[in-house]
């Protein structure tokens, strides 16, 4: 059974920059693609970031593209997202997740493992 732990989430000011880190066991990292997905209240969940198996392609939305990075270490098992800029809007909580073989790094059915989650909070 695979399991993602996120860690970092916080109460931040606009402006700042704040780093998420995900930690995996239990299935052979390196052969998944992994992303991150967010969902603040009242909001459908939303595509945050996603990163291929070896590291060498990443994708995000325009709501964050320029501002948030991906990145991961197969050698750590782990997925980190970076986050500079923050603003109000990014409010949400921040889910680890771990792809299927098939689908669309896009939307969230093609990722079968979901983390708990981490609280991160942008003041403004």
């Amino acid at each position: 059974q695979v399991q993602l732990v996120e860690s970092g989430g916080g109460l931040v000011q606009a402006g700042d920059s704040h780093r998420l880190s995900c930690a995996a066991s239990g299935r052979s990292f390196s052969s998944y693609a992994m992303g991150w997905f967010r969902q603040s209240p009242g909001k459908e969940r939303e595509f945050v970031a996603a990163i291929s198996r070896s590291g060498i392609s990443t994708y995000y939305p325009d709501s964050v593209k320029g501002r948030f990075t991906i990145s991961r270490d197969n050698s750590k098992n782990t997925v980190a997202l970076q986050m500079n800029n923050l603003k109000p809007e990014d409010t949400a909580v921040y889910y680890c997740v771990s792809k299927r073989t098939w689908g669309s790094y896009y939307t969230d059915t093609s990722y079968d493992v979901w983390g708990q989650g981490t609280q991160v909070t942008v003041s403004s």
